[in-house]
């Protein structure tokens, strides 16, 4: 929402009059981003956004997290929001080191989401109804998405011809070691 002829109030002038410095507010190539330093602060945050005739922020289009292992907090948790009636995005952006509170109650679209995030991730969502894997077996060991995960995992799964049975075994490399003259053009 940008500010109109007639002089009304912009989205970001709004935030700021309402949050103070509480919360840092970005305006990046067209779109309003929030970053929170607080998860105590996103579920109040969220019912305004969503419940306020101010903004009305109806959808959940969007929750996804991101793995910075370089910095303190390293986990960092998004949700993009969607007026219709202001026809604008909002990018709300909150680093967390151990969990985020879930938004089921307000956008039940957050379920799916919020269980995709907790499987791939390990990010925990406080009172979600049924925060269980849904991309990964449920004996799956680790989060395979976070940076520190191995690229090949730790188990192998094949199809056992004599037990008729999928079986899981320790990943082994059979690759044997290699001499590489890097002064030569043939490799």
């Amino acid at each position: 929402m940008v500010v109109d002829s007639r002089g009304s109030f912009s989205v970001l002038t709004q935030f700021k009059f309402l949050f103070g410095d509480s919360f840092t507010l970005l305006l990046r190539e067209g779109q309003l981003v929030v970053r929170l330093s607080d998860p105590n602060s996103l579920l109040p945050l969220i019912r305004l956004l969503k419940l306020s005739l101010l903004f009305r922020f109806s959808r959940l289009q969007d929750l996804f997290s991101v793995d910075y292992p370089q910095r303190a907090i390293r986990f960092e948790v998004n949700y993009l929001l969607n007026s219709p009636f202001h026809n604008c995005n909002l990018l709300i952006q909150l680093s967390t080191p151990d969990g985020v509170p879930s938004l089921v109650q307000l956008y039940p679209n957050a379920n799916w989401l919020e269980r995709e995030v907790w499987d791939l991730y390990g990010v925990f969502f406080y009172n979600h109804p049924d925060l269980r894997r849904i991309l990964t077996d449920y004996g799956f060991s680790g989060f395979p998405l976070r940076k520190d995960f191995p690229l090949v995992g730790f188990e192998e799964v094949r199809y056992d011809e004599q037990t008729k049975k999928v079986v899981l075994d320790p990943v082994e490399f059979s690759q044997e070691y290699r001499y590489f003259d890097f002064k030569s053009p043939w490799l």
